[in-house]
């Protein structure tokens, strides 16, 4: 009985763990993508994950450009120790430093995806219940998805009132998932038990 509460309790710290992830890959992914900072959506993020991003901006200095690596290391350090953590608790011992440093990478990977996966239905629904939205949360969903969405439908432009571009995008998240993120949760070893939501 003490195992299995153990057990659920660490599972419950990796699940919080890659939530947190999940936050700031969406900060690094809303400055990458210039959405709008002063959308009470995007400074609730800021707000969130600038605690543990501060440290890292103090060495890695500000953002520059796109992208903000200090969030990016972040990430990186949170899941890396909490995996060297959780396995040495769970009796694993010292998982090997690639291991961990791989699915750092691959839960990284993953929250990215997931993020894009979740904002793309988003997007999908609101096109169809309300096309011209304006909430915070809705602007903000369309700035995120646009700059994965423009080079698609340069490629594949609308059929009239169809948009295909979405479909594509599924699938190559699907594919990149599938293929990268899979391959980096097995090359991750017993680390990578503990890359996705």
């Amino acid at each position: 009985m003490g195992s299995q509460l153990g057990s659920a309790g660490l599972l419950l710290v990796n699940t919080l763990i890659n939530i947190y992830i999940f936050l700031l890959m969406l900060r690094f992914l809303l400055q990458a993508s210039r959405a709008d900072y002063y959308n009470p959506i995007s400074q609730s993020v800021v707000k969130v994950t600038q605690p543990a991003v501060r440290p890292f901006q103090g060495f890695l200095g500000p953002v520059m450009g796109r992208f903000d690596l200090a969030t990016l290391a972040t990430a990186f350090v949170i899941k890396a120790v909490a995996i060297i953590v959780i396995l040495q608790i769970a009796g694993f011992g010292m998982a090997p430093i690639a291991g961990v440093a791989i699915g750092s990478v691959a839960a990284i990977a993953n929250a990215i995806l997931k993020i894009y996966f979740f904002a793309l239905i988003v997007m999908i629904i609101l096109s169809w219940v309300a096309p011209q939205a304006s909430h915070p949360g809705a602007l903000l969903v369309m700035q995120l998805v646009e700059p994965i969405m423009a080079p698609v439908r340069k490629v594949i432009p609308p059929l009239g009132m169809i948009d295909l571009s979405p479909i594509v995008v599924f699938i190559a998240i699907s594919l990149i998932d599938g293929i990268v993120v899979g391959s980096l949760t097995r090359a991750a070893g017993i680390a990578g038990a503990l890359v996705g939501l």
